[in-house]
Formats: structure tokens, C-alpha cells, sequence
């Protein structure tokens, strides 16, 4: 069920776009933000305040790997996998985290910190390999890095 909130400024949205599909974008980002993930009943929601048909929601979100239609971890790890993350060490990067997480692409850790995921091209095709964890970018990686940068999260926690 999406919050009260984050429907009323769905409903907005709509009246802010000439064209409802322009808001499917936009409520999916906000929905995301609040669950972490978008579920067939949100996209259902969605698809009602929007007053659009839900199939042309589900193929919005279907399309982009950033709206996970099921829960993730606190951390969603996404490891690009295209032509130039692959060239440069993205499928070995992929390997070296499910042995140090201990779970394979599309599983969560047990206590449900992260959540690794293989993706296309994010768009950062000079910097790699490299991969999105929730919002932000990485780049460059080599395992010294992966390292790092799951200590630091980690270390958030504390």
C-alpha cells in the first residue's frame, strides 16, 4: 500500500503533466523512495491515481531495472553488466561479491542488508566497471574498492 503522502502527490502530479503517462516516471520515483521496491499492488495504485490503464504502468516499470518489483535489501547493489563493464572486469567484480555477500544476482543477505542485482548500461560507460548501490554511483571498482565501500556501509549501520 502506498502512504497516504506519496498519494496525494501522485494526484498532483497528475495535474501537473498534460499528459498522465508523463507522470508514471515521477510516481514510480516517489513510491520507490518510500518502499524501497514497487510492488503489483503500488503499480495498481499507481495506474488509479494516475486514471491510466495499470498495463501501461506495469510496462513502465518493467522496462527500467531501477524500480525493483520486489522487496531488496537496505542496500541494492546493481552491477552493470554491458559491453564495456564486461570488457573491463564486471563479471568477475559480480563473482567476487556473491563469494564475499555469500548470495548469488537476485538474492538478499540474510539480514537483509543487500541485495545484488545484474543490470544494463547505467549510462557511465567511461568509468568502468562500475555499479549503482540504491542511488549512488561507483566507479572505476576493483575489489579493493568493493571492499571499501561495503565496510563503509557497514559501518553505517553502527
Amino acid at each position: 500500500m502506498i502512504s497516504k503522502k506519496i498519494k496525494g502527490r501522485i494526484v498532483e502530479l497528475k495535474e501537473k503533466f498534460p499528459q498522465r503517462k508523463s507522470a508514471i516516471l515521477p510516481a514510480l520515483h516517489l513510491v520507490l523512495k518510500e518502499k524501497n521496491y514497487v510492488e503489483k499492488e503500488s503499480l495498481k495504485e499507481i495506474a488509479g491515481l494516475l486514471e491510466l490503464p495499470p498495463i501501461e504502468v506495469f510496462e513502465t516499470a518493467s522496462f527500467y531495472t531501477m524500480f525493483p518489483q520486489k522487496k531488496v535489501g537496505k542496500y541494492h547493489i546493481q552491477v552493470c553488466t554491458n559491453l564495456s563493464c564486461s570488457l573491463l572486469g564486471a563479471e568477475e567484480l559480480v563473482k567476487y561479491l556473491e563469494e564475499k555477500l555469500k548470495i548469488k544476482v537476485g538474492e538478499t543477505t540474510p539480514n537483509g542488508m543487500f541485495t545484488l542485482s545484474t543490470v544494463e548500461c547505467l549510462g557511465s560507460c567511461g568509468t568502468a566497471p562500475m555499479m549503482q548501490i540504491n542511488e549512488d554511483y561507483y566507479e572505476n571498482l576493483t575489489k579493493e574498492k568493493v571492499d571499501r565501500i561495503l565496510d563503509d556501509l557497514l559501518k553505517k549501520q553502527i
